[in-house]
């Protein structure tokens, strides 16, 4: 458990979901343009930025899998760089107009004196997704080389154990019914000859034979998995 704390295995997941977050607020409220405590109209973050914050969170994302699957520092520099052009945006751009008092605009159909900037669900959201990847971002880049290849060296080595599990199962399989054909038999005999002659109990000496070939069975194919892998 502890190992998948680490900061880089971590981060990369917090780097994604900051992502996610920031690209979700692009097609949420906000502003709601207020005007004596009613809506007038509504600003989304896709009409302020173009689709600006969509472009650097899908950039970011596809920059810190390079920097992972490569191990190289020069892009996990990039990946910070775009992180926190986000943030410089959402600060540049949104930051300042939150509560502002003014007119909408200079058309007179929606001219309103008292019109305040209340921020809206898309502001909130847009604003901890944005300060949460600049700062992952920029921890990400302070990584060494082995960091970030941690996460696809932690996929590659779990796939690799999968493999092996699967291949030792399968020998196990290969070398069960051998096993059990003459652990069946030897055990059985054995039984049959502890038996005194009557029925009961030659069916109870019978089948303490066959579990006991079953426990025999199972403890050779245990012990021949590792003799079977040190060949290899």
């Amino acid at each position: 458990m502890s190992r998948l704390l680490r900061a880089e295995l971590l981060l990369p997941v917090v780097i994604v979901s900051a992502a996610a977050m920031v690209a979700i607020s692009e097609f949420m409220t906000t502003f709601e343009f207020t005007s004596g405590g009613e809506p007038q109209v509504v600003s989304t973050a896709s009409d302020r930025h173009s689709f600006a914050l969509l472009i650097l969170a899908v950039l970011t994302v596809a920059a810190m899998v390079y920097a992972i699957v490569t191990g190289l520092r020069a892009v996990a520099f990039a990946t910070a760089v775009l992180g926190c052009a986000a943030l410089l945006l959402f600060v540049v751009l949104d930051l300042p107009d939150a509560g502002k008092a003014g007119p909408l605009s200079e058309d007179q159909t929606l001219y309103f004196a008292d019109a305040r900037a209340d921020p809206g669900t898309g502001f909130w959201l847009e604003a901890v997704g944005t300060v949460i990847l600049g700062l992952a971002t920029v921890g990400f880049a302070t990584q060494s080389s082995s960091q970030l290849r941690a996460p696809a060296e932690l996929i590659a080595s779990r796939r690799r154990r999968r493999e092996e599990e699967a291949e030792d199962e399968g020998e196990a399989d290969e070398a069960g019914p051998e096993g059990d054909i003459t652990g069946d038999s030897g055990e059985e005999e054995d039984a049959a000859t502890e038996a005194d002659g009557e029925g009961p109990d030659r069916e109870e000496a019978v089948a303490r034979g066959r579990r006991r070939a079953r426990a025999t069975s199972a403890s050779a194919s245990a012990t021949s998995s590792p003799s079977s892998r040190s060949r290899r």
